[in-house]
């Protein structure tokens, strides 16, 4: 299935009578769509006043031009036939760095002239038949035009679509269809690509434990592969005010570890310069030992001063931090060794390794942050993977830069795989999306918040995970910035990947 990118101007192409309207409203929100015809009647007589033409086409290029410079995604319903016109709105869109779509409804005529004969001022027929004429015409014009042309076909509301509206920060048209079939997964090993759930969010209102277990069993029946939780000591301001509840990661995991569900439980990630990384190691062993060898530890060089000074911790600089998290990292290796034998390593020497219980199996250390200097060398030598953010070009490149780290430590690539924390805006329709935007965005642009987070419907959420995993992702955690609760799994449990 061919996917539109958006932000995007599209601009419809048929006859009078085709179904440029109502395909425009079965695909976008009615805010996005500008239409000849309606603001011939906001500015003459109505639909069918021909006289207003003139205005009604300013207040329609103003239209397109606001909405372009906003990075909005714009619908042109109009016959779409004018050269010059399409000239003008092409070059708003290319300033604007939107692609140019063209979708042409290739309705039968004897159609078309049906639903002309009904309305209430019917087109005549030699106009009508002329556009018909350059309908059949257009598409080449448009491809050499530079717009990329997508045809629907059929003659009912119930046509077979070939384009579709696609992700906010969709930039191929050509995107594969998503794949239905959830490959396998594989317990505690981050090299299977699945989805797990990242909470960061936690409304629990009166009865905080009964609202857990119902979103770890949500999250289990929906399928997610596990869920990750945040480490923080204060809610940062990127979730939520200062003052909302945010527990103790290790403890809260305690308790999923009594409900008896396939989820993998650990952290996204546990700064090191919150505990000394013998408890770090002690607390990731205790989960993986009670939840049967499905815990996994996410270890960070923290990054947010408020909490380590309110809680009376040490902040050292950028360099002291990451030399911190190399330690921690090295730490927990050798304590979640086999033995009690003594240790001497690059940064660490421990007089003996007795650390019991210890992981029931291989207890996935993740290293998260994308610094290409020294988190992606810490975790090519120290980690099973590294926890990136970004775009599938940011992506692209920080993998390629791990594994030159990889090369250079003398580590086989593929022992180091690659998560993503998704933090992505995911609607149940078109509206929802955006109504999602408007409640979320504050005063940052639209666009450029619905870009940010990826906002979507989850069909294009799962072909935007595809593509992740078709570069080497084994997982995405997915974070929702307006998160509530178990009834949130509903409407992104197609996500899931088991």
């Amino acid at each position: 299935m061919m996917r539109i990118p958006d932000p995007a101007l599209v601009l419809l192409v048929g006859a009078s009578g085709s179904g440029k309207s109502t395909w425009a409203a079965t695909h976008y929100r009615v805010t996005e769509v500008v239409s000849s015809d309606a603001l011939r009647a906001v500015v003459g007589s109505g639909t069918a006043d021909l006289d207003a033409s003139d205005d009604a086409f300013s207040l329609l290029d103003q239209v397109v031009a606001g909405r372009t410079w906003r990075g909005l995604t714009v619908v042109i319903d109009t016959l779409g036939l004018d050269p010059d016109r399409r000239a003008g709105w092409a070059a708003m869109a290319r300033k604007a760095g939107f692609a140019t779509v063209a979708v042409v409804l290739d309705t039968p005529a004897a159609t078309c002239r049906a639903r002309n004969a009904r309305r209430d001022r019917s087109v005549p027929a030699n106009v009508l038949n002329a556009q018909l004429q350059r309908v059949r015409e257009v598409q080449s014009e448009l491809e050499a035009e530079g717009w990329v042309v997508h045809v629907v076909s059929g003659d009912e509301p119930g046509w077979n679509v070939a384009s579709m509206a696609g992700s906010v920060t969709g930039s191929d048209v050509g995107s594969r269809e998503a794949s239905v079939a959830a490959p396998a997964r594989s317990t505690a090993t981050p090299g299977e690509p699945r989805v797990m759930l990242q909470v960061s969010r936690f409304p629990w209102g009166e009865d905080p434990l009964a609202w857990l277990r119902e979103v770890a069993l949500a999250a289990d029946e929906a399928g997610f592969a596990g869920i990750a939780l945040m480490d923080h000591l204060i809610q940062i301001p990127q979730v939520g005010r200062a003052w909302d509840p945010i527990p103790e990661p290790w403890v809260t995991l305690g308790a999923l570890a009594g409900l008896g569900t396939d989820l993998e439980l650990g952290t996204l990630c546990t700064p090191a310069t919150f505990r000394t990384a013998g408890i770090i190691a002690k607390s990731a062993a205790t989960l993986d030992v009670l939840t049967g060898g499905r815990a996994f530890c996410g270890l960070g060089a923290g990054w947010w001063e408020r909490e380590h000074a309110a809680f009376g911790l040490p902040f050292p600089g950028a360099a002291g931090r990451l030399d911190g998290l190399e330690t921690a990292a090295e730490t927990v290796r050798a304590l979640w060794a086999p033995g009690t034998k003594a240790y001497a390593g690059e940064r660490v020497s421990l007089p003996e390794t007795t650390c019991y219980p210890r992981p029931v199996g291989k207890l996935p250390l993740i290293i998260g942050g994308g610094g290409e200097q020294r988190t992606l060398r810490i975790a090519a030598r120290w980690g099973d993977a590294c926890n990136l953010q970004g775009d599938l070009d940011t992506v692209r490149h920080k993998t390629a830069v791990l594994h030159r780290h990889c090369d250079h430590v003398g580590r086989p690539r593929d022992e180091v795989g690659v998560t993503v924390l998704d933090i992505a805006i995911v609607g149940s329709d078109r509206d929802d999306t955006w109504v999602r935007v408007e409640r979320l965005r504050g005063r940052t642009k639209a666009a450029a918040f619905a870009a940010r987070h990826h906002a979507a419907e989850v069909e294009a959420h799962r072909e935007r995970h595809d593509r992740l995993f078709d570069e080497g992702v084994g997982t995405v955690f997915l974070a929702l910035p307006d998160f509530e609760g178990a009834a949130d799994m509903e409407r992104i449990a197609a996500l899931a990947r088991r």
